[in-house]
């Protein structure tokens, strides 16, 4: 048969399975919304991704902390493991299931709230590697999280990427059933 490979079939550390192209089968993350109560309300973390595609952008760029999941990983591990990455911090206690998304370039984002209080300030994300400038064959570093801030829901809403916005519409929504 012409095109087909004879032989044992060798399989990528990917999800996607050998004989599916990758746009069919999603990248799947799982990330974590950190909330706390101030004397102004509820406040949520949200994370402002580095590099310098996203330097100059800021209203619709935000997001929850988050990455990518591998192939049978307990996703709330990967979105603690996520969180700690990008972030610094480590969280502890319950987490509040706040169901999954799919973002406009096709990735299923997979979210847990957990109550926690950390300083901006101290944010120590990890890095990657890009060809930067374009072109060059020059590679520099970036941070994946350049900032991170405390936003009530309003402002929030104003900054998260579009899809995640329904991670925050949960959010109220259980910690309001909850009082």
């Amino acid at each position: 048969m012409r095109g087909r490979r004879s032989g044992p079939t060798v399989r990528s550390r990917s999800r996607r399975p050998w004989h599916l192209p990758s746009r069919l089968v999603p990248t799947i993350s799982a990330g974590l919304l950190l909330y706390r109560y101030t004397v102004s309300g509820l406040e949520v973390l949200l994370v402002h991704p580095g590099g310098p595609f996203w330097k100059h952008k800021d209203l619709g760029a935000w997001s929850i902390p988050k990455g990518e999941t591998t192939e049978g990983e307990d996703l709330l591990a990967a979105a603690q493991r996520e969180f700690r990455e990008e972030t610094g911090f480590s969280t502890e206690g319950p987490a509040i299931p706040l169901g999954q998304v799919r973002q406009s370039g096709g990735k299923i984002v997979h979210a847990w709230a957990i109550s926690g209080d950390v300083d901006p300030r101290q944010l120590r994300s990890n890095t990657f590697e890009i060809e930067w400038p374009r072109g060059s064959r020059q590679t520099r570093r970036f941070p994946e999280v350049d900032k991170a801030g405390w936003f009530n829901l309003a402002e929030a809403r104003r900054r998260i990427l579009s899809a995640q916005v329904a991670f925050l519409d949960v959010l109220a929504a259980e910690l309001k059933a909850a009082i």
